[in-house]
């Protein structure tokens, strides 16, 4: 697997004992979980209309993953966002 350089410093710090890794306390924990279970929170509903073929071919793609193409549409849309999936105009 190849790390970029600060997740090879970090596994490099771990490795040769110059990093402990302390057990979060309790409240911490909690505060972990919450933020955890809001970013992953969906709480709006979209209508969208699509071709017949991108809607055949996203379900396609999202039986050969092994998840729901609704999951699967959430998460290119998500990706796009975020700046990890690029669209070139043509």
């Amino acid at each position: 697997m190849k790390y970029d350089n600060e997740e090879q410093y970090i596994l490099d710090a771990l490795e040769s004992g110059n990093m402990r890794l302390s057990t979060p306390s309790p409240e911490e924990i909690e505060s972990i979980k919450s933020a955890a279970t809001n970013t992953f929170k969906k709480d709006k509903r979209i209508t969208i209309r699509l071709y017949s073929h991108d809607y055949i071919g996203i379900q396609k793609k999202a039986i050969q993953m092994g998840i729901p193409y609704q999951t699967l549409i959430s998460s290119l849309i998500h990706r796009y966002v975020e700046g990890d999936l690029n669209i070139v105009k043509q």
